[in-house]
């Protein structure tokens, strides 16, 4: 049997509830919804059984995290298998007592796992003090083929790196998919909210060029406010999906919980990476000293 040339990837835009089963039973309705608009390979936001509570630090939270296999992997596996679609599920991994990730499995369309990515990049900033919860991921940057296709996972702050971005494409991944978790601070969006988003977009439009893959980006949408008093977090939204050659061609709102439906093709790929030859030229015997945190 030929290997398909396009595959359609389903980006799950939704905010959340304080209730885990109830967003649980929510994302297996959203898998069956893009799978109903024809979705093969869907994905949901990052964390997307709670709000995002690293808002603060309070012990208390790690009553959130889950075993793989768990709740998550068996819920949307069973979706994933009545539907014959692969997804990729972020979730709060409890590996160990005391040891905890941030993490994603990638189910496949039989409802089995095929892989697991745990978040390498851990920020620690205002609202977002994820060190105090998350172990750095420890199994490095991987692509796993799924019947549709073959893909690679990050999460959120991993977006910002360009090495993990060229360390998983060199992996064949055709599209890379961003699990995400980003917003604004409301005293902040002002001043500073278009160019950040803008950035945000960016950053991960440049992955895309520079590996001539796809980059799939899926975010949370809402206003949390996790600690009394603060101002919470306006996430904002705006899942996107750029091609090789960076441009969108799918993009949600900043406010609104939305299914993108788009198609990965990868006759698309070829083209420009034939044109834009970037794997090719690069200089990989002159790239000692990235493995340093500076060259003094």
């Amino acid at each position: 049997m030929p290997k398909a040339t396009k595959f359609k990837v389903g980006l799950v835009q939704m905010g959340m509830s304080s209730d885990p089963q109830a967003n649980l039973d929510k994302a297996v309705g959203k898998v069956a919804e893009a799978a109903g608009k024809g979705a093969q390979v869907i994905c949901l936001p990052e964390l997307y059984r709670s709000p995002y509570f690293c808002q603060k630090e309070e012990h208390a939270q790690f009553d959130l995290a889950e075993p793989v296999p768990g709740p998550s992997s068996e819920a949307l596996g069973a979706a994933a298998k009545e539907h014959g679609v692969a997804v990729v599920v972020p979730i709060f991994e409890k590996r160990a007592t005391g040891l905890y990730h941030n993490s994603a499995v990638i189910l496949d369309a039989d409802g089995e796992i095929t892989g697991l990515y745990r978040k390498m990049h851990i920020p620690d900033d205002p609202g977002f003090y994820e060190k105090f919860y998350f172990t750095p991921g420890d199994i490095g940057f991987r692509a796993f083929d799924t019947r549709h296709g073959r893909i690679g996972t990050l999460i959120c702050w991993d977006q910002w790196y360009p090495e993990g971005a060229r360390l998983t494409a060199l992996q064949g991944a055709s599209v890379l998919f961003y699990p995400t978790a980003i917003g604004w601070h409301p005293h902040e969006k002002a001043q500073y909210g278009v160019p950040q988003r803008s950035a945000w977009q960016t950053i991960q439009r440049a992955h895309a060029i520079a590996n001539g893959v796809y980059v799939a980006v899926v975010n949370r949408v809402g206003h949390e406010k996790q600690v009394p008093g603060e101002p919470g977090l306006e996430f904002w939204g705006s899942s996107f999906l750029a091609d090789p050659f960076g441009i969108v061609i799918a993009e949600a709102s900043t406010d609104r919980e939305e299914i993108l439906v788009a198609d990965v093709d990868l006759a698309r790929q070829e083209e420009v990476r034939r044109n834009w030859p970037f794997l090719r030229d690069r200089r990989i015997d002159a790239y000692g000293g990235l493995e340093r945190r500076f060259i003094d």
